[in-house]
C-alpha cells in the first residue's frame, strides 16, 4: 500500500514561513489559503506553498519536520531556494 506524507514549507508575500507536516498536501493548502488553520498562519497569511517533501513513511516526514524546524532561518530560505528560487506558490502546479 502506498502512503504519502509530505513536509512543506509555507510562506506569506514577505516571506514569513512556516514548516508543517501533513498527508493530504492539496487539502492542507487550501486550508491555508482559505484560512481555516487558526494561528499563526492565518495571523500573518503564510498561504503560498514555496516547498515539499514526499514520504512514504510518516515518521520519516515527522522526523525531517522537527530538522527542519531546528534550522535557522537562513539555512531554511537556501533550501526553499535551491528548489524555488523565485518563492512561485507551487500550489497551482500540484492541482493540475
Amino acid at each position: 500500500m502506498d502512503h504519502n506524507y509530505y513536509v512543506y514549507i509555507t510562506a506569506s508575500i514577505s516571506k514569513v514561513i512556516y514548516i508543517g507536516v501533513t498527508n493530504g498536501l492539496i487539502k492542507r493548502i487550501q486550508q491555508h489559503k482559505e484560512g481555516k488553520i487558526a494561528g499563526f498562519t492565518q495571523r500573518y497569511h503564510v498561504n503560498r506553498l514555496v516547498y515539499y517533501e514526499h514520504y512514504e513513511y510518516v515518521n520519516d516526514a515527522i522526523h525531517r519536520e522537527k530538522e527542519l524546524k531546528s534550522w535557522h532561518r537562513e539555512r531554511k530560505i537556501a533550501l526553499i531556494e535551491s528548489m524555488n528560487p523565485e518563492w512561485k506558490d507551487l500550489y497551482d502546479d500540484l492541482i493540475k
